[in-house]
């Protein structure tokens, strides 16, 4: 009996994903707990294992195709079944909004009109349609765009069809057409370096889900609060000599690994109770204020930035948060996080500091009302002696408190920072 293979729903939030890469093509055969086909969302990256056995009747989706979730994608089924009842009704969520033709869908180049070129007696050559060579509908216009040649594309979309990274192949190459009038006139460009036009050293990148949704977020932010932000630093001697105590204590392999980071953290979440503003979500007409501290952690990871959240902070010893925050910064940068662990945050640190970022002004997570930028530390004199002072800097919404109230809460923290052993053996927080 066929069936089908949905796209997973990976999260309340999460709408649509896309497939990133396809182990199987329609005839293959497939058993249980085989690869099929890897999917992301706009956080992580998650694969789908085939549930039962069988062959694969058909695919409905190519590889960079946006899927809505709960959408079939694929068929497996018993050789010789037929998959039309399970086709989707209508396409995925595209990318590109413009309207798809007849003529998109059905656009090919003919096999023999590319092997019957001589490349290198032939500039140019007229390239009627034919039903030989498939061509997706995004990547038949990233081609009419930059002038992509076709004859050096190699299919590696489903059923051999050539999708948009192979186009964005050919251009990385330095093959384009001689004339951007007409997608189907092809020119072979030179090896050799050549002087050339303007705009044609030019490449054109489509944007990864997780750098869109990171675009979006970040100019929402912006339009929609009234940030600013106040730098401050303090004195982290005691910081630093506790960090290089914990670091030596082999016999206890959990606080030998204890961070700044996590110090920073850890001292955040007991002085951010004290300032409610700080710890909540601007509604618009109300506000949300948290009982404990929620933080999120900007992590950067090969696909771009992201944000998990450490859940009740101000519960968990240093040790404990610390272990926490390994796991959870890992999975971010594997692309195994649960979506779920990428929300639900009261307050945000931004550590720029490994980077030598002296000074910066992170940009707010709405609706929070509060974002922590760790800097760098530099040498400073005080009474004539030097001691490394480490910045901080914190943006505010200023639709829900004034600077005073930030002003506030960054003095609380350099103070207790500044004094952070003692506040650990009060609290009994280390174990």
């Amino acid at each position: 009996m066929a069936t089908a293979v949905i796209m997973p729903r990976q999260g309340q939030s999460v709408e649509s994903c896309l497939i990133g890469k396809w182990y199987k093509k329609v005839g293959d055969k497939v058993s249980v707990g085989d690869l099929l086909f890897t999917y992301e969302t706009d956080k992580a990256t998650f694969e789908e294992e085939s549930k039962v056995d069988g062959v694969m009747l058909d695919i409905f989706f190519e590889e960079g195709d946006d899927v809505e979730c709960l959408v079939n994608v694929c068929v497996v089924g018993a050789e010789g079944e037929s998959a039309e009842e399970f086709r989707p009704a209508a396409n995925p969520v595209q990318e590109d909004r413009s309207p798809v033709t007849a003529q998109d869908r059905e656009y090919h180049l003919p096999m023999s009109a590319v092997s019957s070129i001589d490349a290198e007696s032939i500039n140019t050559v007229e390239y009627p349609l034919g039903d030989a060579l498939r061509i997706s509908p995004r990547a038949k216009r990233l081609a009419e765009r930059t002038l992509a040649d076709l004859r050096y594309a190699v299919p590696t979309g489903a059923n051999g069809r050539i999708i948009e990274r192979d186009v964005q192949a050919v251009l990385s190459q330095g093959y384009r057409s001689a004339d951007g009038s007409d997608v189907s006139v092809i020119k072979k460009q030179e090896n050799r370096p050549s002087a050339s036009k303007p705009g044609d050293d030019i490449e054109i990148v489509a944007l990864s889900n997780v750098r869109k949704f990171i675009a979006k977020a970040m100019y929402a932010s912006l339009a929609n609060s009234a940030q600013l932000t106040s730098h401050s630093s303090f004195d982290a001697t005691d910081v630093f000599d506790l960090r290089k105590k914990l670091k030596g204590m082999d016999e206890y392999p959990e606080l030998s690994k204890i961070t700044v980071t996590d110090i920073i953290i850890y001292a955040v979440s007991r002085v951010l109770l004290n300032h409610k503003s700080l710890n909540a979500h601007f509604l618009g007409d109300k506000m949300a204020l948290f009982r404990n501290a929620h933080i999120g952690v900007a992590v950067d990871t090969p696909r771009g930035l992201l944000v998990p959240t450490v859940f009740n902070v101000n519960h968990m010893s240093l040790s404990d948060l610390s272990a926490h925050t390994k796991v959870l910064f890992e999975k971010c940068k594997q692309g195994s996080v649960e979506p779920d662990l990428l929300k639900g945050a009261s307050f945000t640190i931004s550590n720029l500091g490994g980077l030598g970022v002296e000074m910066f002004t992170p940009i707010l997570n709405p609706p929070q009302t509060g974002i922590l930028g760790v800097c760098n530390t530099i040498e400073r004199t005080r009474n004539g002696k030097p001691y490394p002072a480490l910045g901080l800097s914190i943006t505010y919404d200023h639709q829900a408190m004034d600077g005073a109230d930030s002003a506030r809460f960054l003095k609380d923290l350099v103070a207790y920072l500044e004094n952070f052993t003692s506040h650990l053996l009060l609290d009994g927080g280390l174990i």
